[in-house]
């Protein structure tokens, strides 16, 4: 299948010039399956590093400690075998070692619709859009405060691009929507504008209950006992504490078999130590802990290991992206995430950038190379993430997109299928011909070299006579194409009323005014 975004379809030249006219207009929006990364990792560490950063990680665990601020978790771990002195929990090495063994090396997630189930762990990779967004910028890139429109508007878009996997959950906060209510909201739009896997909201352990429920009426309570169907995300406090909010809301996954993203959140230089192996020493433990804590909670549920990174200019305190740090530790936490033998996660295409400019691309583009190279299972926020992470701009998500399809294809590795076939075309051609018109080539020329669709490439009067439309306009009428053709993959109506009975049952639980913290 042609890594494109989107794809076009492969026919055979049956029909001369314009039927290829017509065949390149073609769109196709099926999803492409689950990355197998066959590029070799890159690892900056030998074996004696790799075991030197776990064992300063083991050290931490039993010296320092975790905070754990939840009574229910300190009592588990008690329970458990762990040492507890008031909220910090000492961790024995071997306990840990010993729980995290039964964390699934990979799982499948099973979507709505059964053709874009995922396998996960070892080389199989998937790309996830950004989320957490106050701010977007829109259509006419313009940027402003999203609604749940806007929110829908890109769970299509996820839809309906190729080497997206997912729908994420909330990819920008809608306001327009009370903010202790919103978690069912863009539950219930992830799950009606798309079929693809989508994540769970975590912004309280009630919200995660909620986001459960809903997910036991869509795909049944008992499928889920075996079969996971969500994701969601339990950022710690760096430095080395895990709070209630989160805590509740891992056990709530975790209950119910659901994976959960163990993400120490590390801004290098300000919550970690200005090292990057004494950083990646520190968040490595702090993952382990959380890891560690779902096998307490339930022995065998799926787990990934997370984290989020940045480092922190020392002239402003401000996050970067893309630097050569955030680089190495990618490399290095994929290191340690095979060392224990469980999937990970990272982020992907982070731009600091205020709009869609060179800065933000050179700041991906790093970035994406590095992820694909680290060998990263769970690849987030792949599309729309500027200005660290404060508004997903429409422009940069087409663009992210395509260039998560470049990736794809990049990481598939080279294509053996037709070797023997393409080289009868050399003596055909023979010595100073070319192989424009060669059947060969007019067979293939769709799928042999990847055509980015959002870069121009033609000659510069060309370009002038198209109207000299630079990259983000390009995108822009790009979204609007794709969300003209956008069709809803329609949901069980039983189903969906049941859904929308609970959501109606809850806001009159909730109260609009009830502040809650949110996802990361």
């Amino acid at each position: 299948m042609n890594a494109q975004a989107p794809q076009t379809r492969t026919r055979s030249r049956a029909g001369g010039r314009s039927a290829r006219r017509s065949l390149r207009s073609a769109r196709d929006f099926t999803m492409l399956p689950g990355l197998t990364n066959v590029l070799p990792r890159c690892e900056v560490m030998d074996g004696a590093q790799v075991e030197r950063i776990d064992a300063a990680s083991m050290d931490i665990l039993e010296n320092v400690g975790v905070v754990f601020r939840d009574p229910i978790a300190l009592e588990d771990w008690r329970r458990a075998g762990a040492k507890i002195d008031g909220e910090t929990v000492y961790l024995d090495r071997g306990l840990v070692r010993e729980l995290i063994k039964t964390i699934p090396s990979d799982f499948t997630y099973h979507a709505r619709n059964p053709a874009n189930n995922l396998r996960l762990g070892g080389r199989n990779a998937v790309f996830v859009p950004m989320t957490g967004a106050p701010y977007l910028r829109d259509l006419d890139d313009v940027r402003r405060n999203p609604t749940l429109d806007d929110l829908a508007m890109f769970h299509k878009l996820s839809q309906m691009s190729p080497a997206l996997h997912s729908t994420a959950h909330h990819i920008v906060e809608p306001y327009d929507h009370p903010i202790s209510q919103r978690h069912l909201r863009i539950t219930y739009s992830s799950m009606k504008h798309s079929d693809k896997m989508f994540m769970g909201m975590t912004t309280s352990p009630k919200n995660a209950e909620d986001v459960m429920d809903m997910c036991a009426i869509l795909f049944g309570a008992e499928f889920m006992e075996e079969h996971p169907v969500t994701t969601g995300n339990i950022n710690g406090n760096s430095p080395l504490v895990w709070d209630e909010t989160m805590l509740g809301a891992l056990r709530a996954f975790c209950r119910r078999n659901q994976p959960v993203l163990c993400s120490p959140f590390v801004l290098g230089g300000a919550n970690t130590p200005a090292s990057v192996p004494a950083t990646v020493a520190q968040l490595n433990a702090e993952a382990l802990s959380a890891l560690a804590y779902t096998q307490v909670v339930r022995k065998g549920a799926p787990a990934i290991y997370g984290h989020y990174l940045s480092t922190v200019s020392m002239k402003s305190g401000a996050p970067m992206a893309g630097t050569p740090e955030i680089s190495l530790m990618n490399f290095m936490i994929g290191q340690m995430a095979r060392y224990y033998d469980v999937p990970w996660r990272t982020s992907n295409t982070l731009g600091g950038a205020k709009t869609f400019d060179a800065q933000a691309g050179y700041e991906s583009a790093t970035t994406l190379s590095s992820v694909m190279h680290a060998g990263a299972n769970y690849i987030w926020h792949s599309a729309g993430w500027n200005e660290a992470g404060m508004h997903c701009s429409v422009a940069k998500f087409i663009v992210d997109v395509e260039q998560c399809a470049m990736a794809y294809r990049m990481a598939e590795g080279p294509k053996w299928g037709d070797f023997d076939e393409a080289l009868k075309a050399v003596p055909d051609v023979g010595p100073g011909g070319h192989y424009l018109g060669h059947p060969h080539t007019q067979d293939n020329f769709q799928t042999a070299y990847f055509m980015p669709e959002l870069f121009d490439n033609n000659s510069i009067e060309q370009w002038m006579a198209d109207g000299s439309k630079e990259i983000t306009a390009r995108a822009l009428e790009q979204a609007r194409a794709l969300l003209a053709d956008y069709e809803e993959p329609k949901l069980d109506e039983a189903r969906n009323e049941e859904l929308l009975e609970y959501i109606a049952r809850r806001e009159r639980e909730i109260p609009a005014a009830e502040a809650l913290n949110q996802d990361h």
